[in-house]
């Protein structure tokens, strides 16, 4: 018998201690392709924060490292195992513990779907603004440990925005409780944003407090239809220099546009090069802030401008908008019927300015490194994400795509961007991240692991 499985089985009861291969299997990584996974030793899924204190002592123990996972819905590979790694599973810990009308708050497991919070918040009138494409999926602790953004980043900004506290298990076992419940709080360091984003590597997140807003109105929402995607990124600028703050402000590329017609058919304009889709916040100007973006956009150039007339029609929209990954999906599938079709799905954002610079440079770079790339993301805030299509099984294909992914992330922070905005560094980005931040900025993150986890304990390999 093993004596770390004999421990852990002893702290959680053998239900919450998995051992079967196949399991084993499925939590050997997240949706990252070109990212490494490893074998676990063993899966738990513990209940409270005192047993997830108790596998993180254990693994102290035997020297195993620690793998933090929710959903694994994840796309830079921050949520793969290592070899002989104890995966913890937040997916037990799925409870809504608290929701505060008053103070506009929720505390939370980090097991609980985001769409599952956005729903219990809404019966109260309000609303936990992130939402990720895989709101419906991924989990409030992955959301917090990736710092993910999602379609409303442009007025409401990421993640680090509504957390407020955490509680946090470290590498010694202890519970570290950080942050507030207050509007308002400047005491000490802000160790909650020091976490946000750490991917699992400075400790186990067990508890999230984060800030809820009033439930905002139905919004009103357009598209518009451009032969170009410079005219497209063209009209983003100019949305900025303007000063209209669209709550939502997103591009899909002709690519994306034939995928999601081929998957889901809903009469996208197929022809078209780029797509704006753009929607404003309900109020005493809705309707100008509505009419100033649909002459923007037809001042830019866009062939054809629409604003939808009643809320079905605008949940159609971003329902086209949320449908981008799994139409991709397909369409790598389909283009190697073998059944090794496979998306490298980039993520970088550059200043609004650049992004039709950025948007150009894409389209050079697919056809220098010959591979099909489609580009989706939030362009309102100069966030993208190019989605390069590659053969798993062709050496000389995912050579290719890992060319164009590299290129990519150089053009990104030639532009003066950042290798990721939302979906984190993982395995996947640790080499542009340390071209992003230099050599003190390394050092920096290095002094803060080694300080929180000195013998390198949690999800090791990731992020630096």
């Amino acid at each position: 018998m093993d004596p770390l499985l004999d421990e852990l089985r002893a702290a959680l009861g053998d239900d919450a201690v998995l051992t079967d291969p196949d399991l084993l299997r499925t939590h050997e990584r997240d949706e990252a392709d070109l990212c490494a996974a490893g074998s676990p030793l063993v899966v738990t899924r513990p209940r409270d924060t005192a047993q997830v204190a108790a596998v993180v002592r254990a693994a102290a123990r035997h020297g195993a490292p620690v793998v933090p996972q929710g959903a694994r819905t994840g796309l830079a590979g921050a949520a793969n195992a290592v070899d002989g790694a104890v995966v913890i599973s937040t997916g037990a810990l799925d409870a809504i513990v608290e929701i505060d009308p008053v103070s506009r708050i929720a505390v939370v497991q980090p097991g609980v779907v985001n769409a599952a919070l956005a729903a219990a918040v809404a019966r109260h009138g309000l609303w936990y603004p992130p939402d990720p494409g895989s709101w419906e999926s991924s989990t409030i602790g992955g959301n917090v440990a990736t710092n993910a953004g999602g379609m409303c980043c442009v007025k409401y900004g990421v993640t680090t925005e509504y957390v407020l506290g955490l509680e946090v298990v470290l590498a010694s076992g202890e519970v570290l409780r950080t942050g507030r419940r207050t509007a308002k709080g400047v005491a000490g360091y802000d160790l909650t944003r020091l976490f946000v984003g750490s991917e699992g590597t400075l400790g186990v997140i067990t508890e999230v407090t984060v800030g809820l807003r009033p439930a905002p109105a139905e919004s009103l929402t357009m598209v518009a239809v451009f032969s170009s995607t410079t005219a497209a990124g063209a009209a983003v600028a100019e949305i900025a220099v303007q000063g209209l703050s669209p709550s939502l402000l997103e591009l899909l590329d002709q690519t994306h546009l034939r995928a999601i017609e081929a998957y889901r058919p809903m009469g996208l304009r197929t022809d078209a090069r780029a797509l704006l889709l753009a929607a404003v916040d309900t109020g005493p100007r809705a309707a100008d802030d509505l009419a100033d973006l649909t002459a923007v956009c037809a001042a830019a150039g866009a062939d054809e401008v629409y604003a939808a007339t009643d809320a079905v029609e605008a949940a159609a929209l971003l329902q086209a908008r949320r449908l981008a990954h799994p139409a991709m999906e397909k369409f790598a599938a389909d283009s190697h019927p073998d059944g090794n079709g496979g998306l490298v799905i980039d993520d970088v954002a550059v200043p609004r300015g650049s992004l039709t610079a950025l948007l150009d440079g894409v389209t050079r770079i697919a056809a220098e490194c010959d591979v099909p790339i489609g580009v989706v993301g939030h362009a309102g805030d100069g966030n993208l994400h190019p989605n390069i299509v590659v053969d798993r099984a062709d050496p000389v294909s995912l050579k290719r795509g890992r060319r164009a992914f590299d290129e990519i992330m150089r053009l990104g922070l030639d532009l003066g961007g950042t290798c990721t905005g939302e979906h984190g560094v993982g395995l996947l980005k640790r080499d542009w991240l340390a071209r992003e931040i230099g050599p003190v900025g390394v050092r920096v993150h290095q002094a803060i692991k080694a300080a929180l986890d000195p013998t390198g304990l949690f999800n090791p390999g990731k992020v630096l």
